[in-house]
């Protein structure tokens, strides 16, 4: 100390002044922290924040949304269809591999890209079947859409041991065979060849199923032929949903395949209602990607996946305070929106989770009691119809020259959730 006090005499007094001054502030300071926090007790805290673990009742509204009209949103998703029936490719599929950055997410060619194709084509097809199905003017589209899908859904498989993005595939193409089974319900020919079609999507996620129950889109460990990558909990929850809708219309579904499923979803999930984002992160949860904010993208497909396989823990309250939450912290998934590197945001949140999480908010809703929806249908079609492009598409992430298609997909199906029915839309047009 005598070293320190000779050659840096000003700064040892300097400090000093500085210690006695917190010294002296120290009782106030203890005063003021005392004050603030009794106020704060008294300061009434928005919806969800109130009692965040308490699910026993619905969240309290405290910020009203301020939502578009339905005939706003049907405007709006009329204008989202015409954009995918513009940029369809001629064969009938949608999306392509062209990019015009110099860095993409990892997609080894060809498997990769016919995955990614595949799924966006899927999503596409759900989209229009659902906004606009019995319209003549899309049944061209749809037509040859399903045609392509009749032909290639067959070959999609595997791009490498390390890259199984065609589990994506195979979930979104279930869900679109279910629509155009339904499209496709005065030819029995047809019907016949969407179920032999959905029962080998079903067993090529049986095949791709990982070791531990579930499912990924990567397998960095030993690459084997059945995967050895991590669980992870959106990917199961994706799968879960579009094998439940199909066993709606009778395709039989592995039974051990879905318990093994729902049990690793139920190992990735927290007291809050928020998830993991996969089992290998499981000694971190409270790393940014999996605390609440993370998981804003994610929660919703993964109650709901639980929910429709029977769990009896998945409440209507807990729909409610997970959809409410993403109304209030949209900021955390939003401020990656756009972003051009995965995970580079706060919470490590990617872009391309953005209208991934609206679209499962939007089949949560569906899950609600009719006379609860209209709050929520507000709170969704707020945050959708700010992020409308010119062109009529929403993306939220450049991935090749998929975005924009599956973007408006997610979008065209969230926003198709938003619309009163039958009395209650003609009532609110008259308002």
């Amino acid at each position: 100390m005598n070293w320190f006090v000779k050659i840096c005499p000003s700064r040892y007094l300097a400090g000093l002044a500085w210690l006695l001054l917190g010294v002296l502030a120290c009782p106030l300071a203890g005063q003021q922290e005392s004050s603030t926090v009794q106020d704060d007790q008294t300061v009434e805290r928005p919806g969800i924040l109130e009692k965040p673990m308490d699910f026993s009742q619905a969240p309290k509204i405290v910020k009203p949304p301020n939502g578009p009209s339905p005939s706003q949103i049907e405007r709006s998703i009329d204008r989202g269809v015409k954009f995918l029936m513009m940029t369809q490719n001629q064969d009938g599929s949608f999306g392509t591999h062209e990019t015009n950055r110099l860095s993409e997410v990892y997609a080894p060619i060809p498997g990769a890209h016919d995955a990614f194709r595949a799924a966006t084509t899927a999503l596409s097809v759900s989209a229009i079947l659902e906004a606009k199905g019995r319209d003549p003017e899309v049944q061209p589209s749809i037509d040859t859409a399903r045609k392509w899908m009749l032909e290639n859904f067959r070959n999609i498989k595997r791009a490498t041991g390390d890259a199984i993005y065609n589990v994506w595939s195979h979930a979104y193409g279930l869900q679109a065979l279910v629509r155009l089974r339904e499209y496709s319900a005065g030819s029995p020919e047809m019907v016949a060849q969407i179920d032999d079609l959905m029962r080998h999507q079903v067993d090529m996620l049986r095949r791709y199923e990982t070791i531990d129950g579930g499912w990924g889109y990567y397998d960095f460990n030993a690459q084997g032929r059945k995967p050895t990558g991590s669980s992870i909990s959106f990917v199961n929850a994706t799968v879960l949903i579009a094998l439940y809708e199909a066993s709606q219309v009778g395709i039989e579904i592995p039974e051990k395949m879905v318990t093994r499923a729902v049990a690793a979803i139920k190992r990735q999930q927290k007291p809050d209602f928020s998830y993991l984002y996969g089992e290998y992160l499981k000694n971190r949860p409270m790393m940014g990607i999996n605390r609440p904010g993370g998981s804003l993208g994610r929660s919703q497909a993964c109650n709901l996946a639980l929910r429709l396989w029977g769990d009896p823990q998945i409440t209507d309250n807990v729909l409610k305070a997970w959809l409410y939450r993403l109304y209030l912290r949209n900021g955390w998934l939003g401020i990656g929106r756009k972003r051009p590197i995965p995970h580079e945001s706060w919470m490590q949140v990617a872009g391309y989770f953005y209208y991934y999480g609206h679209y499962y908010a939007g089949l949560c809703i569906d899950q609600l009691q009719p006379e609860d929806r209209a709050e929520y249908q507000q709170m969704l079609s707020e945050i959708l119809s700010k992020y409308q492009e010119p062109n009529g598409c929403w993306w939220d992430y450049t991935l090749y020259s998929y975005h924009q298609q599956y973007g408006t997909a997610f979008a065209i199906m969230a926003m198709q959730r938003c619309l009163p029915s039958g009395q209650q839309a003609e009532a609110e047009e008259q308002k």
